[in-house]
């Protein structure tokens, strides 16, 4: 049994990338895999996109379980994003970097050059890797805002956005986080942010931190408003006041005697606390409730018919069943009844054949519960001969089902309950806008939910609802609250191991779960004891 030795936290870079835009620079992404076997890469993490840059610096730093007694092949792969499909088949790939986790953490520092396959260079572009190992639980959380800040658009104010760096080794400056922009505006207020403190500073106080405030520009080069050098001691001073630093342009300070600054960077709030993790949260009580919602729509084709998604072959097993088995045996070992609910959708069901968007599998409307996993997949196996695949495919009913029962645990105001609903379906969503509006309502309460489509349609929509490419927002404008959407196509998991499948939709449960209860100031139930050590 191999046991996890520690956290590792990855800082990718990239210098002299591959140019695939005309008229303008690539748009990198970096892609982060590991190996699951026979040739096969599971997706682990990727970054932010970074506009218009041959040389980024990656903002989002993907933090991996390391395991001494493993041998862990990595693979970094640096794509120019040109649309907002999470799919990357459609995007130009610039090249990629292979190594092990084991190599990056003796190395501590990686860098090498970029490949187009095994063994042939792209031409262009290197990687850098720095790992830092991850043994402190805090995090600093800050409120920043600016004033006066110098105009640099011609045709408009400045578009700013937020800096902090970070003195490694040899005084170069290390990227710890990077703001949003806010468009055209000198006195921005940006979001509340928190860096895990050993990413800030490494725990020492007194290491330089330098700040910088820069104008963006989607067609050009990055322009420095200005920057300043403090400590994390005199951030911390904003614990208790406003705390405020000159922004200085150096050559500006340089070239005019009278200059005085760029603007003024305020720091409202800066202040240390504990960050609970997802083990913190289950280990001190948290259950997780799991529900089943299956797509029983007319396009799925005859159950009876070797061409439909619902056919279960001649071994047992079907699209559905394998979704059903992979996340279930991985979910229900964090419930402690073990009973989960599982409804289908976008069938006419017996006796009198109506359509219904949110029946009981085991057609028991005030029991919908199955026993473990394996009753899930009997109530399925039970209700398709007896069911009438119809449509259309409306998602809204099964999430608003979940929706009242997480409303009810978030009103006991405790990190008792978490909702994790898993859809299984075959294509195109009918109710867009409604669905759209229950998951930004649900984005607000202890749940999260997983979307596996099967068979070969276009799942566009899907992708739609899947946060990762900026916050989701209801029919009439509201943004989600956080991320709570996880879409995966099953067919990009056909021929892998089934555990690949698992890993890919369950990876942003516990980052959703923790940041919901983080959202509210909810504490584990239990606390970890504090080492004494």
């Amino acid at each position: 049994m191999a046991h996890c030795v520690t956290k590792i936290q990855l800082s990718i870079s990239c210098t002299d990338l591959l140019d695939k835009d005309i008229g303008s620079k690539s748009d990198p992404l970096c892609v982060v895999l590991q190996s699951v076997g026979d040739g096969k890469w599971a997706e682990m993490a990727r970054t932010e996109k970074i506009n218009n840059c041959q040389s980024p610096e990656f903002s989002t730093k993907p933090i991996i379980d390391y395991y001494f007694e493993k041998v862990q092949s990595i693979k970094f792969g640096i794509y120019d994003i040109d649309n907002k499909s999470v799919n990357l088949s459609d995007d130009d790939y610039l090249g990629g970097f292979e190594c092990t986790l084991g190599q990056i953490v003796s190395n501590r520092t990686l860098k090498g050059p970029l490949e187009l396959k095994k063994g042939k260079l792209a031409g262009k572009g290197t990687i850098t890797i720095i790992a830092e190992e991850i043994k402190d639980t805090r995090v600093v959380n800050f409120d920043v805002e600016a004033r006066n800040l110098d105009k640099k658009d011609f045709l408009g104010k400045s578009d700013p956005f937020l800096e902090f760096f970070k003195q490694g080794d040899g005084g170069t400056w290390q990227l710890v986080y990077r703001s949003e922009v806010i468009k055209n505006n000198l006195n921005p207020c940006w979001k509340k942010f928190s860096v895990p403190l050993q990413t800030f500073c490494g725990g020492d106080f007194n290491k330089p931190i330098k700040v910088t405030v820069s104008d963006k520009d989607d067609n050009s080069s990055t322009d420095l408003i200005g920057e300043f050098t403090c400590d994390t001691t005199k951030l911390l001073a904003a614990k208790e006041q406003v705390v405020e630093f000159d922004c200085i342009h150096p050559q500006k300070k340089q070239k005019k005697k009278s200059y005085k600054n760029s603007g003024v960077v305020r720091v409202k709030s800066c202040k240390i606390d504990v960050e609970y993790s997802f083990l913190d949260y289950v280990m001190g009580g948290c259950q997780i409730n799991f529900t089943v919602g299956i797509d029983f729509t007319g396009s799925n084709g005859d159950p009876k018919s070797p061409d439909s998604l619902h056919y279960i072959s001649p071994t047992g097993v079907n699209e559905y069943l394998t979704a059903i088995w992979c996340v279930g045996t991985v979910v229900q070992d964090y419930d402690a009844d073990k009973q989960f609910p599982a409804f289908g959708f976008g069938a006419q069901i017996p006796p009198n054949f109506q359509v219904s968007h949110e029946f009981a599998l085991n057609f028991n409307a005030s029991n919908p519960y199955c026993a473990g996993v394996q009753g899930v997949v009997d109530a399925y196996r039970q209700a398709l001969p007896q069911v009438r695949l119809y449509g259309p495919t409306n998602f809204s009913p099964i999430i608003n089902h979940v929706s009242r029962f997480a409303m009810s645990a978030a009103q006991q105001k405790n990190a008792s309950q978490y909702f994790v609903l898993l859809i299984i379906t075959d294509g195109e969503i009918t109710d867009l806008n409604d669905t759209r509006n229950a998951i930004v309502a649900a984005s607000k309460l202890p749940m999260s939910i997983i979307i596996i489509g099967v068979g070969s349609a276009d799942f566009k929509a899907m992708e739609f609802l899947d946060g990762d490419n900026g916050a989701l927002k209801s029919s009439s404008g509201e943004a989600a609250a956080r991320d709570i959407v996880q879409f995966v196509p099953f067919r990009q998991f056909q021929n892998a191991p089934k555990e690949a499948l698992s890993q890919a939709v369950l990876a942003e449960v516990p980052k959703q779960l923790v940041t919901y209860f983080k959202l509210l100031g909810l504490t584990p139930i239990k606390p970890p004891e504090k080492s004494t050590a």
